[in-house]
Parts: C-alpha cells; structure tokens; sequence
C-alpha cells in the first residue's frame, strides 16, 4: 500500500486557510497555490539521493554532496494543475513540465483524456504529478494510469487537499504510488466536491466560473 503524507507544517496550515476563505481572490489565491507548492515541494523531494563531489571553497578543497540519480518533470493535471508548478520550480528549476489534460464527466464523475504531452524522456524521471484537489481520485488514477503507459514508473502524487475516498481510489488503483497532501478533509457532497475543501480550484484560481 502507498503512503500517504500529510503535511502539518505551521506554515502550509495557514496559508491553506486562507486558500479556504470565500472572500479570497484569485489574485491571493494564486499567491498563496504557488508559495505553498514551493513548501510542500521541499517535503517531496526530502528523499532525493546525493552524491559527493569535490569542489574548491575560498579556503580549501572539500568534499560536498550535491543531488544525484533520476531527474525531475512536473506534470500538472490541467488546468488547476498549473497553478502548482512555478512554485515547485522555483526549487528545482532544472525539471521539464508535461500536461495531462482531463475533464469531470458531470453525469458519471469519471475523467475523460482530452490531451498528453510528457518530456521525451519522462520514463526516466521521477514524475511528481500535482493538481490541488483529490476529490473522488478518479482523474488522479486516470492520469497515473496514462504515465504508467508512457513507461513511467517512479511517480509522487502531490495535491494540496484531499478527500478520504480519492484516497482510497488513488490507493486501490495504484499502490505504487505515494501521495502527498497540505490537509485531509472530512469527505464529499453529492456532487463530487470535497467538504470543507475551498471550492473549484480552477475556477478560483484563474477567475471564472
């Protein structure tokens, strides 16, 4: 069974609340989606193996450690996805950024693939696949389940909130793969929309309806 990571940082708790708030715009909104992006980006890579080189200081030669194995790629479930990215680059600014784009059938819930585009060499990388809501897991699970068709086989799943059934979904489908969440929310309406949760992302991020 994957892991499930949940980040408690003081930090990410609040700027998470303020997500929340109604009275939040999409200008705040988007401020807030990226910095914590940024925070929770350096939780996920915590594991990131290194490797010792040689360099010169002003003072003397040293051996240091600098990061080593698989390189990187963002890739955002769009279009909320996007919103995450600058944030987690601003770490790592060396990672290559694919796009799945996925659309919520209204009537059945179920995702629908609308575009895939990956790096030419995503399979070699580590792929942190970020989008802000996990709400029934079922675009989450529909969009690994792409990637792991493309070859790729060491993915994170990275959202800022999360609901227990996309959880489970995410679990059930993908056991490989470990996700990371800023908070975990009591459940889902009937409509499919995490509760307390903070709303369509999408839709506040980028100021529509």
């Amino acid at each position: 069974m994957s892991k499930v990571h949940v980040m408690d940082h003081p930090l990410i708790q609040h700027k998470v609340s303020l997500m929340r708030d109604k009275e939040t715009g999409s200008k705040e909104f988007r401020e807030l989606l990226n910095e914590i992006s940024m925070l929770m980006a350096y939780e996920v890579t915590r594991d990131l193996p290194l490797k010792t080189v040689e360099i010169e200081t002003p003072i003397c030669r040293a051996q240091t450690q600098v990061i080593a194995g698989k390189k990187l790629a963002i890739v955002p479930i769009l279009r909320a996805g996007l919103g995450m990215v600058d944030g987690i680059m601003s770490l790592v600014p060396a990672a290559k950024v694919g796009h799945i784009g996925l659309y919520r059938d209204p009537n059945t819930l179920e995702p629908v693939e609308y575009y895939c585009k990956l790096p030419a060499d995503a399979e070699e990388r580590e792929i942190l696949l970020v989008d802000p809501m996990l709400a029934t897991g079922g675009s989450a699970s529909a969009a690994i389940r792409f990637l792991k068709r493309r070859g790729c086989k060491n993915i994170k799943l990275v959202n800022l909130i999360a609901a227990p059934e996309g959880i489970a979904r995410v679990q059930a489908d993908h056991p490989d793969v470990d996700i990371f969440v800023a908070a975990m929310d009591e459940k889902l309406n009937d409509h499919g929309y995490i509760i307390p949760g903070l709303g369509d992302a999408g839709d506040r991020l980028f100021g529509t309806k």
